[in-house]
C-alpha cells in the first residue's frame, strides 16, 4: 500500500524502503551495500524514511561493530489475518506456544479449513 508519506520519496528512497520491507529488516551497512550508495547518502535516506515514520532503527552489534538494524513500520491496514481464520472462526491456537497436532481441537480446525470454500 502506498501512503501519502511515500509519495514524495525519490527513486532511491523508494528502492531503499522496498528493500527494508522485502527483507523484513536489514543492518545499516548491508542497506548501503545493497543500494550501492555511500554511508553518507545511506544515512540521509534512512533519516528521511525514519522521519516519515516508515522505518525504525534500533542499536545492535553486527559482525563485531555497533550499528543499527532497520525495520519497516507496518501499517495495520496492510496486515493479512486470513490465515488465522476459517470462515468467520478465529483459530483456537492464537497465542499458543505449542500446538499438539494430535489434539481434537487441531483436527477440528483442519477440517474447518478443508471444508472452507474459496
Amino acid at each position: 500500500m502506498s501512503t501519502a508519506a511515500e509519495a514524495d520519496l525519490s527513486d532511491v528512497e523508494r528502492e531503499g524502503l522496498e528493500l527494508i520491507r522485502t527483507t523484513g529488516g536489514i543492518h545499516q551497512s548491508d542497506f548501503w551495500k545493497e543500494l550501492d550508495v555511500d554511508s553518507r547518502k545511506g544515512s540521509r535516506i534512512l533519516d528521511k524514511l525514519e522521519d516519515l515514520g516508515l522505518v525504525e532503527r534500533s542499536e545492535t552489534v553486527y559482525e563485531g561493530h555497533n550499528t543499527y538494524h532497520i525495520t519497516p513500520i507496518l501499517d495495520p491496514r496492510d496486515l493479512d489475518f486470513s490465515l488465522l481464520m476459517a470462515g468467520d472462526l478465529l483459530s483456537p491456537f492464537v497465542g499458543d506456544e505449542e500446538i499438539d497436532p494430535q489434539s481434537d481441537a487441531f483436527s477440528q480446525w483442519v477440517m474447518t479449513l478443508a471444508y472452507e470454500e474459496y
